[in-house]
């Protein structure tokens, strides 16, 4: 990236502002945020980009080979360290590397996975959910859970089909409170809940055009307080529900022009420490950033700067 004088670096590369040298978003799909720091996976770009806020630098995690390349990153996630998890679809592996980006591990590959989607993982770093999203000749359609410290597979969560604990199309897995599993069930157009074992609980939601329905649901995530926020693509906007499934509020609305809250091709969406929320659009290349009221622009990881940037990394 090339080093620009003034913030307006970080404005542009995060929302694709034209008019400034240096390397903006391609196509975005998934974003996690550990401590100030977006982890961004580019699907076109086969990286991960990220924007690391407080310190101000930029830099792309994935090798041009050797173990930590990265052909095609879709679902990301970090743990509570701050290790990054990408679920790389081409390689049908998961690759593991740490919050500067060094590579440590990967597992699954084509024995475990037929079209891999996601990642989630917890914030010991322990268990890490993986979806298979299948595909009309697929039975494939589950949930894989594995050891994150060893990559041993532990469990399936659901198969083929529409009833209780069963998927359709899954496409992203959120983490709630007591050991909530919540997974988006694309097909089916709902969210369904599990427990930590697998168990189902309950599901919410149902295809329609009104407000708690869903269209193209996509990527899920939660916050601290056990709200559920829910990207759908055909209604450009987020769903937020309580822990139980009740609709509270949305965000966004469709739009063929590129503005705040509208959007055309949504898919990632993530909550940081904060309470801050993350809005990824594939068509307009760019990431919203909304603050709960009540925090204000300089509270919390992402309105921290550190005294100066590292200067291995090209500040933005």
């Amino acid at each position: 990236m090339v080093p620009e004088a003034d913030e307006s670096a970080l404005r542009r590369a995060l929302t694709g502002v034209s008019g400034v040298s240096g390397e903006a978003l391609t196509k975005p799909y998934s974003i996690a945020v550990f401590q100030g720091k977006l982890f961004v996976s580019d699907t076109v770009g086969r990286k991960i980009k990220v924007f690391d806020v407080p310190g101000q630098s930029y830099y792309t995690v994935g090798d041009e080979d050797g173990d930590g390349r990265i052909v095609k990153p879709l679902g990301i996630d970090v743990d509570g360290a701050g290790n990054l998890y990408v679920a790389d679809a081409t390689q049908k592996q998961i690759l593991v590397f740490d919050k500067g980006g060094k590579f440590l591990r990967k597992f699954g590959g084509p024995k475990y996975f037929e079209r891999l989607s996601s990642v989630t993982v917890d914030a010991a770093g322990e268990r890490v959910y993986v979806v298979d999203i299948g595909g009309v000749s697929s039975e494939k359609h589950m949930v894989r859970v594995f050891n994150g410290i060893t990559g041993a597979h532990v469990m399936d969560i659901g198969k083929r089909g529409s009833g209780d604990g069963e998927f359709n199309l899954p496409r992203d897995v959120a983490l709630g409170r007591d050991g909530r599993v919540y997974v988006v069930d694309g097909g089916n157009f709902r969210v369904q809940i599990f427990d930590r074992n697998g168990k189902f609980l309950k599901a919410f939601g149902s295809v329609g055009k009104q407000l708690g329905n869903f269209a193209r649901p996509k990527e899920i995530a939660t916050d601290r307080q056990g709200n559920v926020y829910v990207a759908d693509t055909a209604f450009g906007n987020i769903q937020i529900f309580n822990g139980d499934g009740d609709l509270l509020m949305f965000i966004g609305e469709r739009s063929e022009q590129d503005q705040p809250a509208g959007y055309m091709l949504p898919s990632g969406v993530a909550v940081d420490e904060d309470g801050r929320i993350y809005f990824v659009d594939q068509w307009f290349a760019r990431i919203d950033i909304f603050r709960p009221y009540g925090l204000t622009e300089k509270d919390g990881f992402l309105g921290k700067k550190l005294p100066s940037p590292s200067p291995s990394k090209a500040k933005l």
